[in-house]
């Protein structure tokens, strides 16, 4: 699958931002999805995934209460809500989707996901 995200700018601290991912060549109810981030020169971070029959959902620490993920299996799009941002969630956000289709659990792995979007790039300022 090819999976492209949008929707990254520049935010106040406190507040709110929705980021989009497109999906296309594959039946998106099929595969889990996740959002990570990373700041330059780190390690790339577990955001959140759900799992592709929608019965799960896992969120990193940082971001639990603050952020939903969502998807429409019909539009072939994922979202990330976030709220209450902070100036550390800034970051440059991917989407990706699992390795394999009907994978049992959500992973919280960067090597659990193949496909990767291009990225979009949140700033939160103080």
């Amino acid at each position: 699958v090819q999976l492209q995200a949008s929707g990254g700018g520049l935010v106040q601290a406190g507040g709110s931002l929705r980021l989009s991912c497109a999906v296309s060549g594959g039946p998106l109810n099929t595969y889990n999805l996740g959002w990570f981030r990373q700041i330059p020169g780190q390690e790339r971070e577990f955001v959140a995934a759900n799992k592709w029959n929608g019965d799960s959902t896992v969120y990193g620490d940082s971001v639990k209460g603050r952020f939903t993920i969502s998807r429409d299996n019909a539009q072939k799009m994922v979202y990330l809500q976030m709220s209450s941002l902070k100036p550390e969630d800034t970051a440059v956000y991917y989407c990706a989707a699992d390795r394999t289709r009907w994978t049992p659990v959500v992973s919280t792995r960067v090597g659990s996901y193949a496909s990767w979007g291009q990225g979009t790039l949140v700033t939160v300022s103080s």
